[in-house]
């Protein structure tokens, strides 16, 4: 039998072909990455845009402006800062304040919900189903729904003007739960807590050696939405803080529109911006570990 041999017009046709077919594909790529480019560059500069303009209007003078936006730094800040500061404005008190509170907050709510989901997950007993519908429940309904019960039942427990009712509930933070629940659940091995059994280890420290390093990420994730959501909180410690030295940043800021600081523009924008630096801050820091927990395991050696 004789080998069908193949004419060497069709092979270069063939070639061709795929060639212009490779080419078509690759300008396909380019175009969507351009149009993706050009949408991240657009969303980028919504972001960027308000707090460039807030940074910039904090080192303008009061008739400045009035008179419109600009994009030029002014050079007021420093007379900004004693308008800030000399008018009864306890900067570093309501910083401090609203440090505490944030930080201990995420503490708390971070922790204690890592464990939540942590049980949820491993530990099979009766109710579960139960508890875990409950919780998604408790995530769905509006948090101002229960607010005036909440109100009258810390007034009764005599804890009006004091932290602890603005930092305990926040145990109870069924979204970082649920969050936390599908991370696990995603990540987590049974294996790897029954070796730990095996070796020994009791059941806090399974978690807090093992467990909570896994999750590390999801961690860092909810730590900052706990972190801006405290620190921005301004609408509970209103109502339930009374005294002027417990009052957090956000609370002074939104002193500064009172008659006083009616026409002191710049000086109100200086504390909204000096109010957004610990975000950024932590933002920056706990985004680190984020980054190297997505990382982590990519390349195998």
């Amino acid at each position: 039998m004789k080998e069908k041999s193949v004419a060497p017009e069709t092979t270069i046709t063939k070639k061709g072909k795929h060639k212009t077919l490779a080419a078509s594909y690759s300008g396909q790529l380019n175009m969507k990455r351009f149009f993706i480019y050009i949408a991240m560059i657009f969303l980028g500069i919504l972001a960027i845009v308000p707090i460039y303009l807030m940074l910039v209007n904090a080192t303008r003078t009061n008739a400045q402006i009035n008179k419109g936006i600009s994009l030029i730094p002014g050079s007021n800040i420093f007379t900004n800062w004693k308008i800030l500061t000399g008018r009864g404005f306890h900067i570093q008190q309501g910083f401090f304040n609203s440090l505490f509170l944030a930080v201990t907050t995420t503490i708390v709510s971070v922790y204690f919900s890592a464990m939540t989901a942590y049980g949820l997950h491993v530990y099979k007993f009766k109710g579960r189903n139960a508890l875990w519908g409950l919780i998604l429940l408790v995530m769905m309904l509006p948090p101002t729904l229960g607010f005036i019960g909440f109100y009258q039942f810390v007034a009764k427990l005599r804890l009006l003007d004091s932290y602890i009712p603005l930092i305990i509930p926040t145990i109870a933070a069924a979204g970082t739960v649920l969050f936390l629940r599908q991370y696990l659940a995603s990540v987590l091995s049974f294996d790897l807590i029954d070796a730990a059994r095996i070796d020994g280890a009791g059941e806090f420290r399974i978690f807090n050696t093992i467990i909570f390093p896994i999750i590390t990420p999801a961690i860092a994730t909810q730590a900052i939405f706990s972190f801006v959501g405290s620190w921005n909180n301004f609408f509970t410690p209103f109502v339930l803080i009374s005294s002027t030295k417990k009052y957090t940043l956000p609370m002074l800021v939104q002193m500064l529109r009172g008659d006083i600081y009616r026409t002191e523009y710049g000086g109100i924008y200086l504390g909204i911006a000096v109010s957004i630096v610990p975000i950024l801050v932590f933002y920056g820091v706990m985004s680190r570990y984020i980054i190297s927990g997505l990382t982590m395991g990519s390349v195998k050696e």
